[in-house]
């Protein structure tokens, strides 16, 4: 598109100039030779006093000689005879040729012919004896061409000026069309090829900064489809390790033989493989899933209903559960999906990282603003509050994926709240779930930039989550 331009530019430019410049330069022509011939008229002009008044040689000497052509030996006068036979009379150096100057005698009226080196004006003037005497003068051929190189030259260079000036011209505007859009189409072939950070600069003219905007948002777009992909399938992954808790709690307790250990190792396999699976989907920072009145649910029933399903490992297990707060509705602004698996996250943890016989709580507190929710054990607690939060954003090591706080936290500032972990009344852990009920979003910035993490004393020996 650039040299497409400046082609354009060239040729448009060069006919231009050569649909004025040569009109131009023949008016130039044609004016030096107005200018040189009308010099010639007006010192032939000169004689012409003299010429009515006398016809004798030596005054007529005189006044040719007193003119600047006649000084220079370019004019000449040419007297007829006395009578039809006289002898003509010339005073100076004639060039013209007497075919020329009878055709004057003749029909008396001035004219130009051309002689060797220039041309002869022959002009007609009348003398006191009544016949046509005729003064010639010489223009030569440089008089006639004087000054025309000069100005042609001239006319060459500003053509040559505007060829220059309109293709240099145009190169820049080709340089601010064709810019964009090679950073556009550069962007497009990064993205194609999984670079998703590929951006364009929103400049350019109008059709192709709108065109930069159109694939930013489309870029923006995609990433964020991509990190909702990866997420989903995390959370599904993550949400299988609640059965197989059961799965290994049962498994645990069939005892010896070969088809218990079969069924053990099945299950371990199975728990690494789902870690795998998490781990491999996690890749993208995770993006806050859309919450709002539509997708609310009761956090009462949930709870009840969660508290249920982990109330029969509990008795197994040999460990006390108890339930505050669950005996009236709760509205809270999470989909039930969601607060679903933030709840299977914790419990599950409480059930993975403390021992059997274990004790813990759920506890439901309904506020004005907003609505929190209490997950306590009595196992051994986190040694490191602070770095099990973090571990949830980046993922998690000795064996745990990182997923299930991360799950939790997410479903928390989706609402405007947050999660704090510190020492429970039972002695272990105590996850807080903050659940914000003024709308989406509206004291996330002031809570996640003011975490408290409360923690009476360090405690060890229990895994993070």
């Amino acid at each position: 598109m650039r040299w497409a331009l400046v082609k354009v530019a060239l040729a448009v430019t060069v006919m231009v100039v050569v649909a004025f410049a040569v009109p131009l330069g023949l008016v130039i022509k044609e004016m030096a030779r107005d200018r040189a011939f009308t010099n010639a008229e007006r010192q032939a002009a000169a004689i012409g006093p003299t010429l009515s008044i006398t016809t004798d040689r030596g005054q007529l000497e005189r006044a040719v000689a007193s003119t600047q052509a006649g000084a220079a030996g370019r004019m000449a006068v040419h007297i007829p005879g006395p009578g039809e036979g006289g002898e003509a009379v010339t005073i100076g150096t004639g060039r013209a040729a007497e075919k020329d100057l009878a055709t004057v005698q003749r029909v008396p009226r001035a004219s130009t012919t051309e002689v060797p080196g220039g041309f002869a004006l022959l002009q007609p003037t009348a003398i006191s004896t009544g016949r046509i005497a005729i003064v010639e003068v010489h223009v030569p051929e440089g008089e006639v061409t004087n000054g025309i190189a000069t100005a042609w030259l001239v006319l060459a260079g500003v053509g040559a000026a505007l060829v220059v000036g309109s293709v240099a011209v145009a190169d820049r505007l080709g340089v601010r069309m064709v810019q964009p859009a090679q950073r556009l189409a550069r962007a497009a072939h990064e993205l194609g090829e999984g670079k998703l950070g590929a951006r364009v600069p929103e400049e350019g003219p109008t059709e192709l900064k709108s065109a930069a905007v159109a694939f930013n948002s489309m870029a923006d777009q995609v990433v964020q489809l991509l990190a909702n992909e990866r997420e989903l399938a995390a959370d599904l992954s993550h949400r299988l390790r609640t059965p197989l808790t059961v799965l290994r709690l049962n498994a645990a307790s069939l005892g010896d033989g070969p088809a218990a250990d079969q069924t053990r190792a099945a299950v371990e396999q199975l728990e690494r493989e789902v870690d795998v699976i998490i781990r491999t989907a996690r890749e993208a920072k995770p993006q806050t899933q859309p919450t709002g009145p539509g997708a609310g649910c009761d956090a009462s029933e949930v709870v009840r209903e969660r508290m249920d399903f982990w109330s029969a490992l509990a008795e197994d297990e040999g460990r006390k559960v108890r339930v505050a707060g669950v005996d009236r509705p709760v509205r809270i602004p999470v989909a039930r999906p969601e607060l679903v698996a933030a709840l299977d996250a914790l419990l599950g943890n409480v059930f993975r990282h403390t021992p059997e016989g274990t004790a813990f709580s759920v506890d439901l507190h309904n506020g004005d603003d907003a609505v929190i929710i209490l997950v306590s054990d009595a196992g051994p607690g986190i040694a490191d509050p602070e770095a099990a939060l973090a571990r949830g954003n980046s993922g998690g090591r000795d064996g745990s994926t990182g997923l299930g706080l991360d799950i939790v936290r997410r479903v928390a500032e989706s609402t405007g709240g947050d999660v704090r972990i510190g020492h429970s009344v039972l002695g272990g852990t105590e996850v807080r779930i903050w659940i914000g009920l003024g709308g989406r979003g509206v004291d996330a910035p002031a809570r996640r930039g003011h975490r408290v993490v409360r923690r009476r004393r360090a405690t060890t020996g229990r895994a993070p989550r």
